[in-house]
Parts: structure tokens; sequence; C-alpha cells
């Protein structure tokens, strides 16, 4: 009687704890497969925890988070720029179905095993997967944000009266290479979606040209000078000319250039013409000739260069040489010495031959300012780079050697005043003056042409004057020497 009891206890228990199994087991698994139709705890989807999230949910909280606007600041302004916009585009479905594999894709029991043992799954970790259109960003970078808040540099600007210019600010400008990659980097980010975008700083601009032309102008009308002044310049970097004439106060065309006597400053064709036609090996015995004749302005000596060139057409073979390079208004009659005969009498050129203006130009020797300007820039560009019309006229008989061989003897010409006057110390300016009494024993001309190199650039100022009454020095050179200053600061702002 009493085993039966105990039996039937025991089976009692036995399927109590049967059925209790049974229905843990049941309730395990409908838990399983409830947490199994969401993503696991440990799952991130590009950065973002989706873990007991379902795929519709994950969907909109990866929407929510990569939709966000992201924040950029940029010169004490700050944007918020919508992602699509930019054609920030977030592939959701990819990134799902990426999920979904790692979700469903195990063993079902192996999984249903895990859960009942508490196990943690392994982390999952799905990247992103998005596209953008860098065209577009970089276009609403340019258009929204760099064209508002650049900061051009605010250029020098000439004071009125004087030779010197007030300096200007620099600028600031979006480094767009830059900001293309922050803000890319903080579209693909979850979390870290604010950036503060970099900038250049660009130097103060130089005035421009143009800015300078009007100063130099303004030189010349405010100054005691009534007479008539060519004046011509280009910058040896970029070429550009500043070129006018001024007669007693008022701007004149310079199409053709005037004539003016050339005097002295002939004396460059003349040795350019020697190089070009006797080389530039020279003697000792040459060497100081030619050094002679532009170091010391000695007539003597120039006389002796249009002898070694041709004893009898030395002047004609000058003007010849200058006619090859396209100097139509340059030209050399005679000798130097007194009583010499004009080998080119009565020649007419474009710049003497004007009706409108008149600088009484020596029968013998004449130039306009633009043509020795754009003779000593052909120097300089065939002793800096081998170009320029005097090698291109003369391709076996000119080399740089030969050019800058010019531009040395012309540094021996130590005035110190007129255009040098104008430049600090120990500034290299190889040129030429000149200046000559007329035959009533009054100086009307005064002129000076030379190469200016400066630590902000180099230039070639060609300056020739003309006074029909006469031309006082203690007028002109002033002149000469405020005109050379302003352009010397022009290029050098920060050390003027």
């Amino acid at each position: 009687m009493r085993n039966r009891n105990t039996n039937t206890i025991l089976r009692g228990a036995s399927i109590l704890f049967l059925t209790a199994a049974l229905v843990l087991t049941i309730t395990s698994l409908i838990a399983y497969s409830r947490q199994r139709n969401n993503y696991p705890s440990s799952m991130t989807i590009a950065g973002v925890p989706v873990g007991g999230l379902s795929p519709a949910q994950a969907s909109q909280r990866l929407l929510e988070v990569y939709t966000s606007p992201i924040e950029a600041q940029y010169n004490n302004a700050v944007f918020h720029i919508d992602p699509g916009t930019v054609g920030f585009q977030v592939d959701v479905e990819t990134m799902l179905a990426a999920a979904d594999l790692t979700r469903t894709g195990g063993s079902f029991w192996g999984g249903f095993w895990d859960f009942i043992w508490n196990r943690s799954p392994l982390e999952t970790q799905i990247p992103l997967s998005a596209s953008i259109s860098e065209d577009r960003l970089r276009e609403y970078l340019q258009n929204e944000i760099a064209s508002r808040y650049d900061q051009p540099p605010e250029p020098a600007q000439p004071i009125p009266g004087g030779t010197s210019f007030l300096p200007g600010a620099p600028g600031q400008t979006l480094d767009l290479d830059r900001a293309v990659l922050l803000i890319t980097d903080a579209l693909r980010s979850p979390t870290n979606r604010t950036v503060a975008l970099t900038f250049t700083r660009s130097t103060a601009a130089r005035p421009t040209i143009e800015n300078l032309e009007i100063l130099l102008k303004q030189i010349i009308i405010t100054s005691d000078f009534d007479g008539l002044i060519g004046f011509y310049m280009m910058d040896l970097q970029t070429g550009q000319e500043i070129h006018f004439a001024i007669n007693n106060k008022q701007e004149i065309p310079v199409e053709p250039d005037i004539a003016f006597t050339a005097s002295s400053t002939i004396k460059v064709p003349i040795v350019a013409s020697y190089l070009i036609n006797r080389g530039s090996n020279l003697d000792a015995e040459t060497a100081d000739v030619i050094s002679r004749t532009l170091g010391r302005s000695d007539n003597s000596a120039t006389d002796l260069v249009l002898e070694r060139i041709d004893p009898h057409n030395g002047p004609i073979i000058v003007t010849h040489d200058m006619e090859a390079i396209g100097l139509q208004s340059t030209y050399l009659g005679g000798m130097f010495y007194l009583g010499a005969p004009n080998l080119l009498p009565n020649r007419v050129t474009p710049g003497n031959s004007r009706p409108d203006v008149f600088a009484d130009p020596d029968p013998y020797s004449q130039t306009t300012p633009s043509e020795m300007g754009i003779l000593l820039a052909d120097l300089y560009q065939c002793a800096q780079n081998g170009g320029g019309a005097l090698i291109a006229a003369f391709p076996d008989k000119v080399s740089p050697d030969t050019c800058q061989l010019l531009i040395d003897f012309m540094a021996q010409d130590k005035l110190g005043a007129l255009i040098q006057g104008g430049v600090p110390d120990g500034t290299l300016v190889p040129h030429k003056h000149g200046y000559v009494l007329s035959r009533d024993g009054v100086m009307h001309d005064t002129s000076d042409a030379g190469i200016v190199y400066t630590p902000g650039g180099n230039f070639v100022l060609s300056i020739y004057t003309y006074h029909p009454v006469q031309n006082i020095w203690d007028i002109t050179n002033p002149l000469f020497v405020s005109l050379s200053q302003a352009i010397y600061n022009y290029f050098n702002i920060s050390i003027q």
C-alpha cells in the first residue's frame, strides 16, 4: 500500500516537472523567436546601435541619424548643411539586408541554446553604405559659404601727393579641398557631425598697375616741371607696361611714340651693336674702352667703339641693328666728335614725324622712351632665359652671356641721381643717363633708362624730358627721383 502511494507521488511529480519543463521550453522558444525577429543587442549598423530593434525601427533610426544636418563653422558663422542638399544618400536597404543575413543566417537551435544559457551574441558591426556627390558638395561650399564669407585681400593704395602706399590687408579663402574632406567625414559619422572649416590666408595684394599709373601721372602734374616728358615702364615679371607722355601738364597720345634726343643713352645700342658684330670675348683694352663709354659716358671712348664696329659706317650699322629688333625710331647718324658728318641726314622716323608735338630731337641721335625701354627689356630677358628680340634677330651672335656682359657694363654708371636717386642705396640699377647742352648753351634734354633690380620684383624704367626754354636740373632730377621711388615702393610695399 505504501509503495503504491509512493510511486503515484513520484509519477505525479515527474509529470509536473516535465510539464513545467515543456512550458518553460515553449515559453523560451517563443521569447527567442520574438528576439530573433529583432536585431541582436550587440549589433550596430553604420555605427548606430540597433539591438532589440525591428528592421523598420532600425531603418527609422538610421535615417534620423544620417539625415540630420551637419553643423559647419567658418569665419565666425555657423551653417547647418542638409545632407540631401549636398548629394549625400544612405543605402539603408543594403545595410539592413546585411544585418538580416547576420540576424537569421546562423543556426536556430544553436542560437536558442545560447539564449537559454544567457550567452551574449558576438558583437556585429554592419559598415555604412552611402554615397555623396562631391560636385554638389563643392558647388554648395563655393556658392553658399565661400562666396559669402571669404575675405579677398585688400590691395595697398597709393597715398595722394606722395610716393608711398598704404599697406593693404590680407585675405581669407575657404580651403575647399579640406572642407570637402571634413564634411564628407562628418556626413559619414553618426556622432561627430560638427566641423570647423579651415581657410588659407593670402597676402595683401599689390596695387593694380592702373593705380600706379594714376599716381605717376599725379606726381608729374603736381611737380614744377612744365615741359614734355615721355615715360615707359615694364614689369619684368608680368610684361605689363605703363606708357604715357605729358606735355605742359596735359597728357598726349604716345602712338607713335615721341622722338627725343638720345644723347648718351644711345651708347647702350652702340655697345650692343659692337657685341653683336665683334663678339663678347673682349681683350683688356676693349673692355676698358666700353667701361669708359658706359661707366663714365666718355664720348671719345664711344667713338673708338664705333670705329671698331666699322671705321666708316659704325653709326649706320648700329642703326641697322636696332631696326633688326624692331626699333624704328632709334638711330645714330654720326660719330660724337665735333664736326662729324651726319651719315643719315634728314632721317624720317615714326617718332620724329608727328605734327602735334616736337621735342627738337638731335638730327644725329634719336630714340623714344618705349624703344629704349623695350631694348632694355630684351637685354634682361636675354640674360635671364635666352629670350627676347636680340637673340631672335641674331641667334648666332648673341647669347645670354653677351646680354649679361652689357648689363654689367651699364651697372658701372654710378650717377647716384635721376633713377638711381629714388631707390635705396645698394640697389642694382644698370642704366645710362643722358643730358646735353644745345647750341644755345642751355640744357633742354635730360633722360635716364635702366633696369632696376628689387626684392619685390624687377622693372625697366625709361624717362625722357624736354623743355623748350631750359631743363632745370633742380626741377627735373627730383621728378625722376620721385617717379623712381614710387615704382620701387609699388614693387616693395612691405619695405617701402
